[in-house]
């Protein structure tokens, strides 16, 4: 029977599963006694892939700043409990990996960067505004490039080929995504991640350590503030590199270079996206602010959740209210400059009520046609992929301290330029 999540007072004292709690009082009391539970460093990450690989060569250097910047902001804010902060380390010192063996593959092949990546569909509405179901809908289409959920998770294969059968980076994400149900059983509802899906392109971008992922999982407002600040180009550019090891790897039926993309975390960044993806479709999803906020905001203190003890959901709230803002204006801002050229609009409403037709829509903006072989995938795909398939999101406003008038405030100028409706 699928988990309930709700978003009452539970929200503030996160499920801890009593292995975790167990593990995390056992790495506090070495930690005390002054056994392990040090800061996380750059060097100790660097070293860990390097000694992992036995390669050397990250590339370019142009990572380690905001490494650096990442590093000693969740040293300073983030108060992960020692199985978090395990997990995070691990997971940087796994991008580094990851950067070492594309770099390694790519001086080997370097008609790897010769490959097109053309006119990519990039589905970047808010969150909660219907992304997921579109980008699985699109994804389904055989003519399309789409990045699997144990892709993201492990761009680079081991090093050594030997396997024979399935890609043990599927394994590797299957047993993630096992693991994440482990440790909050009641994600899955709020938002799914199966190892052979279509996953966010924002964990690409992790490569250049210049992306949102560390504030939707961590607290870590000083390296959210200084990544505002960036110059995001070579985020971009690092994440076409990717897509062209990714496609080089799998290139797919009849070796399409189409990809469609998805993540929020665009929004922010529709300036270095056109100008590394000049030719870029985008797909941006509107729905009611006071629907998708409040379960934004739920989502998130889950995640973090996962990793601290100490988890605010009055501050979370309040620090992704003031982000998905800025997220709006840097975007309208960008859609005035080029006249909305380049962008396709599409209503969560109208979505809901025929996907299909709303696909077709965005299909034909982008020069494409939906092919009766398209559209049955993505009919199986609806069936397959119903809402609330691994239970229902609960949550409310008022678990975060907040009333309309703060979400209206915030998201005026959206609302009208859209014309989002109430729900």
């Amino acid at each position: 029977m699928p988990s309930k999540v709700t978003s009452s007072s539970s929200l503030a004292t996160p499920y801890r599963p009593t292995a975790i709690a167990i593990a995390n009082r056992l790495g506090s009391a070495l930690s005390a006694a002054g056994i392990g539970g040090g800061p996380i460093t750059v060097e100790d990450v660097l070293s860990r892939a390097i000694r992992k690989t036995g390669l050397s060569d990250f590339g370019d250097h142009g990572f380690l700043e905001p490494l650096g910047v990442l590093v000693s902001s969740i040293n300073e804010e983030a108060a992960l409990h020692p199985v978090g902060r395990l997990i995070i380390q691990g997971r940087i010192s796994g991008v580094l990996v990851n950067k070492l063996i594309a770099q390694d593959t790519i001086k080997k092949h370097p008609e790897i960067l010769d490959i097109p990546v053309e006119a990519p569909i990039v589905i970047a509405g808010l969150a909660r505004t219907g992304t997921t179901m579109l980008h699985r809908l699109i994804a389904q289409d055989p003519r399309i490039r789409s990045l699997a959920s144990w892709e993201a998770i492990s761009p680079a294969p081991p090093k050594r080929r030997t396997w024979r059968g399935t890609d043990p980076r599927f394994t590797q994400a299957a047993l993630a995504a096992r693991g994440l149900k482990y440790m909050s059983p009641g994600f899955f509802a709020i938002h799914p991640a199966e190892p052979n899906a279509p996953e966010e392109d924002v964990i690409l971008l992790e490569q250049s350590f210049l992306t949102t992922t560390p504030e939707a999982m961590m607290r870590v407002p000083s390296y959210s503030k200084w990544l505002e600040t960036q110059d995001h180009v070579p985020a971009y550019q690092a994440l076409k590199r990717m897509m062209q090891y990714l496609h080089w790897q799998r290139p797919g039926v009849g070796h399409e270079t189409r990809w469609v993309l998805k993540t929020p975390h665009h929004q922010e960044y529709f300036d270095p996206l056109f100008e590394v993806f000049p030719d870029a479709i985008i797909v941006c999803t509107h729905r009611d602010p006071l629907k998708t906020s409040p379960s934004l905001f739920s989502m998130l203190t889950h995640l973090q959740g996962i990793f601290s003890n100490h988890v605010e959901p009055h501050r979370v709230a309040s620090h992704w209210l003031r982000k998905i803002e800025l997220m709006t204006q840097r975007a309208m801002a960008t859609r005035d400059r080029v006249r909305d050229q380049g962008f396709v609009d599409v209503s969560y409403y109208d979505l809901v009520r025929d996907p299909i037709l709303e696909v077709a829509r965005i299909y034909s903006s982008a020069g494409m046609e939906l092919t009766p072989e398209a559209r049955i995938a993505m009919e199986g795909s609806r069936k397959a992929n119903k809402q609330h398939k691994y239970g229902r999101h609960k949550y409310a406003l008022e678990d975060f301290g907040m009333a309309r008038e703060d979400i209206e405030s915030a998201m005026a100028s959206y609302r009208a330029r859209f014309e989002v409706p109430y729900e």
